[in-house]
């Protein structure tokens, strides 16, 4: 770490231009239908089964455990966060501060307080803590039935902290979601692995599959953590590979907080260019904007 802030000029960085943002146009869906609304960087609004879903919910100004210091946004939750419709489930996929935010699961318990979790293992104290009524644990593989909802706990290469004293503590994860035969895999926060294929095998294949492609310089700090965007689309193969019905890449984790040294709006260029040097059809990729939904 020390390395690397030295590196960056103790990490200041030039004023860059933020991503854009649309204003949310939640679609009203029945339940044969997927629907995702983009947040803002692991963040999405999925509808499916008839229920509504929220991964990794994030809406504090910072990622950290003060608010007066860390990584700030670049740009603003594009959904407010009392415009929410009810929630059902919500997916928590580590426990990194921009993926599990203290504030932002107070705030759901309260206004959202039968929504179910589940989180992977050594999580469930955390919520619980915060006022979460109703939440399960996964390990990697497992499944669980959440009402209509199938949802299946996924491998990922990353590691979990909030302190100097609980590092890998607890899991990190990815999930996938089956609802009225559509199918969604939310990679959450990971490095490039071995088990995508595996992974689309059997829980596959995919409507969409949600991948990280942002935070990823420099590589020989980042690499065992993070993806970059040609990572991301090797993986998106590799989920073919394993399903070849697999349809939809929808690259997230980028443009919403400064996590790392490439610049702001780097990675949907990025992926763009990796996915046309892979040869593979631009409609299967969607890069949203903040706010941008699409329905499947």
């Amino acid at each position: 770490m020390l390395k690397w802030k030295f590196s960056t000029r103790f990490g200041i960085r030039p004023r860059e231009t933020p991503p854009p943002t649309v204003r949310p146009d939640i679609p009203k869906l029945d339940r044969s239908a997927l629907g995702l609304t983009w947040v803002g960087h692991a963040t999405f609004l999925v509808q499916t089964g008839g229920m509504t879903l929220l991964t990794d919910p994030m809406w504090s100004e910072r990622a950290s455990p003060v608010a007066f210091a860390g990584p700030r946004r670049v740009v603003s939750a594009a959904l407010p966060f009392d415009e929410l419709p009810p929630i059902d489930l919500v997916l928590i996929s580590h426990n990194h501060y921009d993926h599990l935010d203290s504030r932002t699961v107070r705030r759901l318990a309260q206004t959202h307080p039968r929504a179910r979790w589940v989180v992977p293992l050594g999580l469930s104290t955390f919520v619980r803590q915060r006022g979460v009524a109703d939440v399960r644990e996964l390990d990697w593989w497992e499944t669980a039935t959440e009402g209509p909802l199938e949802i299946g706990c996924t491998p990922a290469q990353h590691f979990s902290a909030r302190t100097m004293a609980d590092r890998n503590r607890s899991l990190w994860c990815g999930f996938t979601v089956r609802a009225a035969g559509r199918r969604l895999y939310f990679a959450g926060d990971t490095a490039y692995h071995p088990e995508f294929a595996r992974i689309a095998e059997r829980f596959g294949p995919f409507d969409a599959a949600l991948l990280p492609i942002g935070a990823y310089e420099p590589r020989w700090f980042m690499r065992v953590v993070h993806m970059n965007p040609a990572d991301a689309v090797q993986a998106f193969i590799d989920l073919r590979r394993g399903a070849p019905a697999t349809r939809l890449m929808v690259g997230m984790h980028w443009g919403t907080f400064r996590l790392a040294d490439e610049p702001v709006l780097e990675p949907p260029i990025r992926v763009r260019d990796a996915w046309r040097a892979a040869g593979l059809a631009s409609e299967d990729l969607w890069v949203p904007v903040h706010g941008e939904s699409r329905v499947i």
